[in-house]
């Protein structure tokens, strides 16, 4: 996490307030005190006096801490954060209407592995000149992978025709507890 000047919370002499609630490091209440009184007890304790209200508080919060060690352990929250969201994934398997057993198997088994991975899967049907007239082949194509993947998958969306492509979603089953 890059921290840009705006960021930056206002520390010591920047702090524009003239009464401040002050905390001490030991998360004590002093009580509201003047921003000189507060920078006193901070240079004393060799601390910084560091806002941790909102700009428009009244009166602000400052708290007496080692600012180094307070952005040191923002920028770790702020990774372990990170480290926390799920990224849900989608790949995608292009068929044919004239798809031959070969490859249908080869397409069938990555099909497969993405949703025993937990990948949402999309599978897609192209048609190209007249081949839409005989877009049914598509849709038997999508109901046999339907059929066959019906233990480890779920239609997230039914076949449907858009422009020259038949898509079907499919995702992992919820697992029961």
């Amino acid at each position: 996490m890059r921290i840009s000047k705006r960021q930056l919370t206002p520390v010591n002499e920047k702090i524009k307030a003239s009464r401040v609630l002050l905390i001490h490091a030991d998360g004590q209440k002093k009580g509201i005190v003047s921003i000189s009184q507060a920078l006193e007890e901070a240079k004393s304790s060799s601390l910084d006096l560091v806002q941790v209200s909102p700009l428009d508080a009244d009166p602000v919060v400052c708290k007496l801490i080692d600012y180094g060690k307070y952005l040191f352990d923002k920028k770790k929250s702020h990774a372990a954060s990170k480290g926390k969201v799920k990224r849900t994934s989608a790949k995608e398997i292009k068929f044919r209407p004239s798809t031959d057993v070969g490859d249908y198997n080869i397409k069938f088994n990555k099909i497969k592995s993405f949703i025993l991975d937990g990948v949402k899967t999309k599978i897609s049907v192209r048609f190209r000149g007249r081949e839409i007239l005989n877009s049914n082949m598509g849709l038997d194509l999508l109901n046999r992978l339907k059929d066959e993947l019906k233990d480890i998958a779920q239609v997230d969306q039914e076949p449907s025709l858009e422009g020259r492509q038949l898509l079907m979603v499919l995702s992992p089953l919820k697992k029961k507890n």
